[in-house]
C-alpha cells in the first residue's frame, strides 16, 4: 500500500498506520512519485493507493504515470467509505 503525503501530516501518516495495520503490512507514506524506491515494489502483485486530505488529485496522477512507465496497469477505483460530514462555519463569521 502506498499513501501518498507529507511526512509532516498527521492525517497522511495515520492513514499509513492504519493500512500496515490492515492490509499486508507494507506501506509506505510518498511525498511525491520521484521518491518512490522501485525496490519496495519487488514482488508486489496487487497494489493500493491511497492519499492523505490535503494532498492533490495531480500527485496521485503523477504517480499513476510513473507506474504506467514500468508496468502494465489495469487501476479500479473502490470506494471503501462514504463521507457525509459537514463542517458548518460559526455563526459569527457567516
Amino acid at each position: 500500500m502506498i499513501v501518498i503525503g507529507s511526512p509532516n501530516s498527521h492525517n497522511s501518516q495515520r492513514l499509513r498506520e492504519v493500512a500496515e495495520r490492515a492490509c499486508t503490512g507494507r506501506a509506505i507514506l510518498l511525498p511525491r512519485a520521484n521518491s518512490l524506491d522501485w525496490s519496495v515494489l519487488d514482488g508486489v502483485r496487487t497494489l493500493g493507493l491511497s492519499a492523505g486530505a490535503s494532498a492533490p488529485e495531480s500527485l496521485v496522477q503523477e504517480l499513476l504515470g510513473r507506474l504506467a512507465e514500468r508496468y502494465a496497469l489495469s487501476v479500479e477505483e473502490r470506494r471503501v467509505a462514504e463521507e457525509s460530514v459537514v463542517f458548518r462555519l460559526p455563526a459569527p463569521l457567516n
